[in-house]
C-alpha cells in the first residue's frame, strides 16, 4: 500500500514537499516514481528514483525545481517541489516498481491514492 500526502493550495513560487509512505512491500527493493495528472490530461511522468536512491530522473518540465529522494529506513519517498508554477497543478501519484526505474506509468506495480497540488497565479 502506498499513501501519498503533502499536497495543498499554494501560490506560484512557493514550495511543497510530498511524501509517500509504503507498507506491505519490501520498499528497498522497489524503484519509486511520481506521476501527475491534470484535469483533462493524461497521467505524466514527473520523477523517479532507483531502489538505492543513487539514480534519479526528472521530466524536463520539473528539472532543477523538483527533487526526489527516499529514506529506505522509513519506507518513504519524497518529492520536494520548489518554484511551483500554475502548470504544476495536478493530482500527484506515487508508484512502486519492482526492478529498475521507468518513465512509463504502465511499468509500475503499485499506486498510491494521489494528493492534490493546486498552484494559484
Amino acid at each position: 500500500q502506498l499513501q501519498a500526502s503533502g499536497g495543498g493550495l499554494v501560490q506560484a513560487g512557493a514550495s511543497l514537499r510530498l511524501s509517500c509512505a509504503a507498507s506491505g512491500l519490501t520498499f528497498s527493493s522497489y524503484a519509486m516514481g511520481w506521476f501527475r495528472q491534470a484535469p483533462g490530461k493524461e497521467r505524466e511522468f514527473v520523477s523517479a528514483v532507483s531502489w538505492s536512491g543513487r539514480r534519479t530522473y526528472y521530466a524536463d518540465s520539473v528539472k532543477a525545481r523538483f527533487t526526489i529522494s527516499r529514506d529506505n529506513a522509513k519506507n518513504t519517498v519524497y518529492l520536494q517541489m520548489n518554484s511551483l508554477k500554475p502548470e504544476d497543478t495536478a493530482v500527484y501519484y506515487c508508484a512502486a516498481r519492482g526492478g529498475g526505474t521507468s518513465y512509463s506509468s504502465y511499468d509500475y506495480d503499485y499506486w498510491g491514492q494521489g494528493t492534490q497540488v493546486t498552484v494559484s497565479s
